[in-house]
């Protein structure tokens, strides 16, 4: 599928401003949709928004279905008559410039149990049958996922692996007993993921009413310590216990001297062709039901992963085992019809992912931080690209622009100079011109460059699990000509989203 030239920008509603310890779905993130509109743009790109798990990284959720609680609008609850102003004044401890994750998640989580107490005590009939009709809608996966979180809530977070064993081997009987006697938590959870969804949807019309597209990501893998791992076992490489037998990552390269060992199972890709796919067509229903284009992480995966035995310590000991191929999207697209799709390839990209790619006419993605190491035969430099990409001034696992150049070799900052035409002052402008002018159809931006910011607003190091995924922003930082200036950059380069007139009338 191809795309019309447009330009975006990249930014995770947790790192919206907010005065409850993390960005939501709540008035910040409509005051976003009308920024991007007044600055041109036509695209907000997200990280995944399901529950984060380990390390608190989007890329770990518990769930590859389920919503994050902590992006509730915590106001929008108040205004059905669950909560009152006062249960959301005690907001001690809770940063606006970083998300304290553990004092956040108890925070949110404790005001939302009183809302969804209040609900399930005095909700309206209206209200009662709307949340019946979610819970029979979403059942394939919420009835799972809700008791999934209400045990690992009493095990205390413990892998599922360890639980009872009945349990962790989800024995009919154990499971119906569970669900009985968590019966509160399970209602609680889902609670939760109706309320996710309700605003979401507010949020998205909104959006699209206004030529705003919502971006999406889907990881390749999915976390151990996750529902859909404990619902479906038999589609992942697990021993009689439920341990991992082999993991997934990526090997030694540039970046590692021992690769990157993540720690997902790995799929059984035969018993997933048994089932024709069915978890994955419905995982990518869901995402294209929240999201209008969906980014696909780590796409050379379905061409071929490195698997890991789960007892080596690093990624060096590994093989590369083939995926699904072009067979496993044929058979998605049967299903569900032409999928807009963004496919990241970028790391060790064989001749054979790129023919996968180009075959199933994904645009791949081109990242200008890595264009500048070496010379000008660089496929990362813009005048190397062809128009069915996307090119980005850096990801969520780069630094910022900014940070970047500072950091840079001698060589690269030279090359800058002279490739740009700069002095390097605000090299994030320069950046994200070249982007905008490049023939890519489609351009993102992190919303760090477009302020300015430095490493300070890092949202990700790869390869470690301290200090991610924290990074939040204030409309002071924001200054009042930025939209102006990117506006005018994006319609000179013919990306300009056309509701920016309807917006300023």
């Amino acid at each position: 599928m191809r795309f019309p030239r447009s330009s975006g920008i990249l930014l995770h509603p947790t790192s919206l401003p907010g005065q409850f310890g993390s960005g939501d779905l709540g008035a910040p993130a409509y005051h976003f949709v009308d920024w991007l509109v007044a600055a041109g743009q036509s695209l907000w790109q997200m990280l995944p928004l399901g529950p984060a798990g380990l390390a608190n990284s989007p890329y770990m959720s518990h769930s590859a279905f389920a919503g994050s609680p902590l992006l509730i609008d915590l106001q929008e609850l108040v205004s059905h008559g669950w909560l009152t102003q006062e249960d959301l004044c005690i907001t001690q401890g809770l940063s606006a410039y970083r998300v304290d994750y553990s004092e956040v998640t108890a925070f949110r989580m404790r005001i939302i149990a009183k809302a969804s107490e209040q609900f399930f005590k005095h909700g309206t009939s209206e209200d009662l049958k709307q949340y019946t009709l979610y819970c029979a809608a979403e059942k394939s996966w919420l009835e799972d996922y809700a008791l999934f979180q209400a045990l690992n809530h009493k095990y205390g977070e413990q892998e599922w692996s360890s639980w009872n064993t009945d349990l962790a081997h989800r024995e009919p009987n154990a499971l119906k007993k569970a669900s009985e006697e968590l019966h509160d938590s399970v209602a609680f959870h889902k609670f939760t993921q109706w309320c996710f969804a309700r605003q979401w949807s507010l949020l998205k019309k909104y959006a699209n009413d206004r030529n705003v597209i919502l971006v999406g990501d889907i990881p390749i893998f999915v976390a151990y310590h996750s529902a859909d791992v404990w619902a479906h076992p038999k589609e992942f490489h697990l021993d009689k216990d439920g341990m991992p037998t082999v993991v997934a990552g990526v090997p030694p390269d540039y970046f590692s001297k021992t690769g990157q060992r993540w720690g997902n199972p790995l799929y059984r890709w035969d018993v997933i062709k048994e089932t024709k796919y069915r978890w994955w067509i419905e995982r990518f229903r869901k995402t294209f039901a929240l999201f209008d284009v969906v980014r696909i992480d780590h796409f050379r995966g379905f061409e071929s992963y490195w698997e890991i035995p789960e007892e080596e310590e690093t990624a060096v000991k590994g093989r590369w085992v083939k995926g699904p191929g072009e067979e496993f999207f044929k058979n998605v697209q049967r299903k569900l019809g032409t999928l807009p799709i963004i496919a990241e390839d970028l790391g060790i990209i064989t001749m054979e992912v790129h023919a996968l790619r180009e075959k199933l006419e994904f645009p791949g993605m081109k990242v200008l931080q890595f264009a500048f190491n070496s010379g000008p035969e660089n496929a990362y430099l813009p005048h190397r690209y062809e128009p069915n990409c996307v090119v980005y001034t850096g990801t969520h696992d780069n630094d910022t622009t900014r940070g970047w150049y500072e950091k840079s070799s001698n060589h690269e900052r030279d090359f800058v100079r002279r490739y740009c035409k700069t002095d390097g002052k605000e090299i994030q402008w320069d950046f994200i011109k070249l982007a905008l002018e490049s023939v890519a159809e489609i351009a993102i931006i992190p919303y760090q460059d477009v302020i300015g910011l430095g490493s300070e607003g890092r949202m990700n190091i790869p390869g470690t699990i301290e200090g991610n995924w924290e990074w939040r922003f204030t409309w002071d930082q924001v200054g009042t000509d930025s939209a102006n200036r990117l506006y005018e950059l994006t319609a000179l380069y013919g990306r300009c989203n056309p509701d920016r007139l309807n917006l300023l009338s």
